[in-house]
């Protein structure tokens, strides 16, 4: 089938306003038919401004016929339950992540779809860019000899008291918010099999989930991996590769704009120089493989298994201070 994959969007969430409607509407497999809320002015705004339909209610998404795939950007602590409800209907699923808060709950979920042949692929959209690949080609070409260590940081400015990222009933907090993309560049560049060492989580004043954390890691030959997070902080999105031989570092790694020209930068044995890759909109690049994943009968995300996995093992782990 070569026609656009039919979208319903489940809620007016700012992810799904700024940067996934644009590039739904951006790529050529993709298409938005309805937009549903439970409060249906809400939806009729968002819906005039990007020409489809809006519903009210997300089980209407799920009863429309017109509608061959859901993209959920609700809280966190829905995921699962609207995820599950979308692959009982038939319809393939996009969810922001985590798929679900329990590494048993993403597996389940990846069976129903992985049954039903049906998509189901978790918005982490930084690994549809295709800087980290170019990075991927510099370690394998031991541009920086054999890997020693690896480091991730992704965190960002407080959020207002009612923001959902602060709610602990919606699944809130650092760890799930933003620990996520540090952990899965861990999982890209080491692969699987990581193990969980010691971990800390940190409650700031005025917040009822963590509001920081950070984790070491090991592969199964040893080398270190270190990752911090937070929500109440100055912003920080970078990774650093270390090897024998020198280093690669990588800044606005995690949610660059679409029209950023990223640098990798190589420190070698011949100096330090930087090496420009182009400008991608990793937005677009995840809808297109998203489409391609549903056209092709579905092709569930193995990885968010490991990264569930890692999600459990970190809050096991740490010790919550504050």
């Amino acid at each position: 089938m070569t026609e656009p994959l039919r979208i319903g969007v489940m809620g007016c969430a700012d992810i799904a306003r700024r940067r996934m409607l644009p590039a739904f509407a951006r790529a050529a497999r993709t298409e938005v038919v309805a937009i549903a809320s439970r409060e249906l002015p809400r939806a009729r705004e968002l819906a005039a401004a990007h020409g489809c339909r809006a519903v009210r209610g997300y089980e209407a998404l799920l009863t429309d016929e017109e509608v061959e795939a859901v993209y959920v950007p609700l809280p966190a602590g829905l995921h699962a339950e609207w995820t599950e409800a979308a692959l009982m209907a038939g319809k393939h699923v996009l969810v922001e992540k985590p798929v679900s808060l329990r590494r048993e709950t993403t597996g389940r979920l990846v069976g129903l779809a992985t049954s039903r042949r049906l998509a189901l692929m978790e918005n982490v959209m930084f690994v549809h860019h295709g800087r980290h690949a170019a990075v991927g080609k510099l370690l394998a070409e031991e541009a920086i000899g054999e890997l020693r260590g690896f480091e991730a940081h992704f965190t960002v400015p407080r959020r207002p008291e009612d923001d959902i990222r602060r709610r602990p009933e919606l699944g809130g907090g650092a760890l799930w918010d933003t620990g996520v993309y540090p952990l899965r560049a861990a999982r890209y560049f080491l692969g699987p099999g990581l193990r969980v060492i010691g971990a800390s989580l940190v409650r700031s004043r005025g917040h009822r989930v963590e509001s920081a954390g950070t984790a070491l890691l090991a592969t199964p030959e040893g080398t270190g991996v270190h990752v911090s997070f937070g929500l109440d902080h100055a912003y920080r999105s970078s990774y650093a590769l270390w090897g024998a031989d020198g280093s690669i570092t990588v800044d606005r790694a995690f949610t660059p704009p679409a029209d950023h020209r990223p640098v990798i930068r190589l420190a070698d044995g011949t100096g330090v120089r930087d090496v420009l890759v182009p400008a991608e909109d990793q937005a677009h690049n995840t809808v297109m493989a998203f489409a391609a994943a549903a056209r092709a009968g579905g092709a569930p995300d193995g990885v968010c298994l490991e990264q569930a996995r890692l999600l459990d093992d970190v809050r096991a782990a740490a010790s919550l201070h504050g």
